[in-house]
């Protein structure tokens, strides 16, 4: 079987490192705790004139590689890869692409292992992508294409709300999964 992993909000956690680095360099401004996000793009939940904060973190040098991983995220990987599936990290890059592209891969290579690198596909359009699942957190993946893969919703408290035929999250992954 061929899984699709996105990377950022199912391997790396995004939203605890751009929540964490906002509270500390803007410790009297508003913010929003990570259980009570609701939209997926996590500026657009700022107000207008707080977003340029909150987007200059993510666009920083030094962020995608700093991210911490999701609990359970990589003894995941490594069932799934031992018990022989074919394994990528199907991640898309911001459009400010100048830190972000070369830090996933360092941030891959660094926490999984230079033979993970391999494994890294990078693209905007991941409907372009053939696979029987991809788990990501983002609720809808629109694309150029029908996609090959059957989309897994990965838990976060920004999709909670949203109707999905499977969620999965790393304690619960082998059932969903059925294998």
């Amino acid at each position: 079987m061929k899984i699709l992993v996105d990377m950022d909000g199912v391997l790396a956690n995004f939203e605890k490192r751009v929540l964490d680095t906002y509270r500390t360099t803007h410790p009297n401004k508003l913010f929003i705790p990570l259980e009570e996000r609701t939209t997926f793009y996590v500026k657009e939940q700022y107000p207008l004139e707080l977003q340029p904060l909150v987007e200059a973190i993510y666009l920083a040098p030094g962020f995608y590689r700093s991210l911490p991983q999701i609990e359970g995220s990589f003894e995941a990987l490594s069932n799934l890869k031992q018990r022989g599936h074919d394994i990528f990290i199907c991640t898309a890059p911001l459009p400010e692409y100048q830190h972000c592209i070369l830090e996933k891969y360092q941030w891959v290579e660094e926490q999984l292992g230079s033979e993970w690198v391999k494994k890294i596909i990078v693209t905007n359009d991941k409907t372009l992508v053939r696979g029987d699942y991809l788990i990501d957190d983002k609720p809808s993946i629109k694309g150029l294409e029908i996609p090959t893969w059957e989309h897994i919703l990965f838990e976060q408290p920004y999709n909670r709300f949203v109707d999905s035929k499977r969620r999965i999250n790393w304690a619960n992954w082998q059932s969903i999964l059925e294998i």
